[in-house]
C-alpha cells in the first residue's frame, strides 16, 4: 500500500489511528490522536478511508498470502535470543547482608541479626514458593559460617527444596542457591 504524508492511518493489530507525519523508506512516523509520533512498517498500517477507497485497492490472496509471510518473519527477526547460560540463571537474589535489611544494626546482639537474617530468608523463600519462582540466590557473604548453618537447616526442613553453593565466579564463596521444585500435579 502506497502512503503520503498527511494519510489517516490505523495500525494493524492494535486498536490505534494517526496521521502520516514522515516517511522514510519502509519506516512510516503517525502522530496519534494524542499527540504521540510513533514508528512502524508499511505493512503494519492501512489507509482509513470510505468504503469506495477500500475496494479499489487490491487485495488477493496473494496480497495476503504474501503479508502474512512479511508479518511472521518480521516477529521471527524480532525476538530476542538467550544465551543457554543466561537461561539458567536464577531469578531471585536475596542479600542477607545486615546493613541490607536494616538501618542500623547498632544496638542488636548477634542473637538478634541472625534471627532477622533468618526470618527474611524464610519470608523470601515462602514467597518464591507462592509466586512459583524456581532458583533463589541467598548471599550470605562468608564470616564465620554460622548464617550459612542455619540457612541449610532451614532450608533441609522444605521437601521440595534442594540447594548448593551458587556459582563461585559470579558470588564466591558467600552465596547459596536455592531451587524450588515446583509440584505440577493439582492433587
Amino acid at each position: 500500500m502506497i502512503f503520503k504524508v498527511d494519510d489517516t492511518v490505523l495500525v494493524l493489530d492494535e486498536v490505534m489511528s494517526g496521521v502520516v507525519k514522515k516517511i522514510v523508506g519502509n519506516t512510516i512516523t503517525i502522530e496519534t490522536s494524542d499527540g504521540f509520533l510513533l514508528d512502524f512498517e508499511s505493512e503494519e498500517l492501512v489507509k482509513k478511508g470510505n468504503k469506495n477507497t477500500l475496494k479499489n485497492e487490491l487485495f488477493s490472496h496473494s496480497n495476503a498470502t504474501d503479508a502474512i509471510k512479511e508479518k511472521e518473519q518480521s516477529v521471527k527477526r524480532k525476538q530476542q535470543k538467550v544465551r543457554a547460560k543466561d537461561r539458567y540463571e536464577p531469578t531471585m537474589e536475596v542479600d542477607l547482608h545486615i546493613n541490607q535489611l536494616t538501618q542500623s544494626s547498632r544496638g542488636m546482639s548477634n542473637h538478634e541479626m541472625l534471627t532477622l537474617q533468618l526470618d527474611t530468608a524464610k519470608r523470601q523463600l515462602e514467597f518464591a514458593i507462592s509466586k512459583r519462582i524456581q532458583k533463589i540466590v541467598f548471599i550470605h557473604g562468608v564470616g564465620e559460617g554460622i548464617l550459612k548453618v542455619e540457612l541449610e537447616y532451614l532450608f533441609g526442613r522444605y521437601n521440595n527444596v534442594k540447594f548448593y553453593d551458587a556459582n563461585y565466579q559470579k558470588y564466591g564463596v558467600g552465596a547459596t542457591e536455592v531451587y524450588i521444585y515446583q509440584n505440577t500435579s493439582n492433587s
